[in-house]
């Protein structure tokens, strides 16, 4: 057991000077996000429900997906008012959602819905879309004439419609008398490097390291996230575009109509999380990396299982780089498309398949919360490289999506 922490320590603190030293450049980023509003389930009462409280309001939304979150970000709950079973569980989050009308808040955030006057515009729709102002003319046109445009069909197509909600229910898990004796074993695993090697820093490593896990009583969270989805279709676009569209009383009138729909649910409890890194005297860091990488873990998942929900990234044909890596659950198994970007005969974008990339070994980046504070592998890679596994040369503005 010893012999196993000891080359576990050494391999996670000692720098790989290879990465250390590389530098990626600079990669374009403009492209089409899906939103994304997350919500927090906190338990009031339980331990450290305070601590989980602050860390979640501190998490920024991934790069991959635009920030489309609410005023409102944390619900507070009894946990014994919370039905037990993840089918129960859903319902009363799923009662919660309809009950606030989050799906009318997410559609007025859209169209920057004024709820005293009922003004609303297109200046989110067209920075998010990517839209250019002759575009957005003939848009505006078309909402006053109560008409059709290839704009309204492809914004409600590719980014209305891929406006998301996670709910993560975070929950800490006391893990105390464990961690006391995990404790205990680092600090004895930092004395044995030390003195197998001759390097009395080992034995400052160890003790650090051991006081921090038993001194915070082995921190731990089991998040479950749920996943929905803002549904879009045609009625709801007419709805807004015909009915509601500077109208204050027929937006408030309908916002029954809106309507979120579920698509999936993930847990994690972070238990492969590393506490290096980490000073004793700072337990908000250890609580924030705890909740964050769980986190992380959850929306990587929802990705892989969810197809709706995958994300795509820019990819520089040139370097073959993109800036994602292992918060997004990439590994040297991974397997992505690669998209390119065309308008079809209607004016929507459109996604066509041009081949077929995988990550290099080595030279897979991690990104997850700090991974550089841990010494971690890859950390200071700064984007992931790819390799090409099918289809010709790639031109610049191709994304990739992962598929396996």
């Amino acid at each position: 057991m010893v012999k196993k922490l000891i080359l576990s320590i050494i391999a996670v603190i000692m720098p790989i000077s290879l990465f250390a030293q590389r530098n990626s450049k600079d990669i374009d980023e403009t492209y089409r996000r899906s939103s994304l509003y997350s919500l927090l389930v906190n338990h009031q009462g339980r331990k450290f429900y305070e601590e989980i409280n602050d860390c979640f309001h501190q998490i920024p939304t991934p790069d991959a997906y635009n920030d489309h979150n609410l005023s409102v970000r944390a619900v507070y709950t009894d946990s014994k008012k919370l039905k037990s079973g993840k089918d129960n569980e859903v319902d009363d989050i799923t009662s919660f959602l309809n009950r606030n009308k989050i799906a009318s808040r997410l559609v007025g955030k859209w169209f920057d819905y004024n709820p005293y006057t009922g003004d609303m515009d297109m200046d989110i729709v067209q920075q998010r879309g990517l839209y250019g102002a002759t575009e957005m003319q003939r848009a505006k046109a078309a909402i006053s004439a109560r008409g059709s445009d290839a704009v309204l069909a492809d914004a409600g197509e590719d980014l209305i419609g891929n406006t998301f909600v996670l709910v993560n229910d975070i929950s800490y898990i006391d893990k105390s008398k464990g961690s006391a004796v995990l404790g205990a074993l680092i600090q004895v695993a930092g004395a044995a490097a030390a003195a197998s090697t001759g390097n009395s820093a080992w034995n400052k490593i160890g003790k650090d390291y051991g006081d921090i896990v038993a001194s915070f009583k082995g921190f731990k969270v089991r998040i479950r996230t749920y996943l929905y989805q803002l549904v879009w279709d045609e009625e709801a676009q007419a709805n807004v575009y015909n009915l509601a569209w500077n109208n204050r009383e027929a937006f408030e009138g309908m916002r029954d109509k809106f309507k979120l729909k579920y698509i999936g649910y993930q847990e994690s409890s972070g238990s492969t999380t590393s506490f290096l890194g980490i000073r004793e005297d700072q337990p908000e860091l250890m609580v924030r990396k705890a909740c964050q990488r769980a986190l992380d873990e959850n929306i990587a998942n929802l990705q892989k299982n969810f197809p709706v929900f995958q994300v795509k990234s820019p990819l520089d044909v040139e370097t073959m780089e993109a800036k994602v890596g292992m918060k997004e659950g990439i590994n040297e198994k991974s397997l992505f498309e690669v998209l390119e970007r065309v308008k079809t005969s209607e004016g929507k974008i459109a996604y066509k398949k041009v081949g077929e990339v995988k990550p290099v070994k080595n030279l897979i980046w991690d990104n997850r919360y700090m991974a550089e504070e841990e010494m971690a592998q890859g950390s200071t890679l700064g984007c992931t490289t790819f390799k090409k596994v099918s289809g010709s040369d790639f031109t610049p503005g191709c994304l990739i999506r992962q598929i396996k």
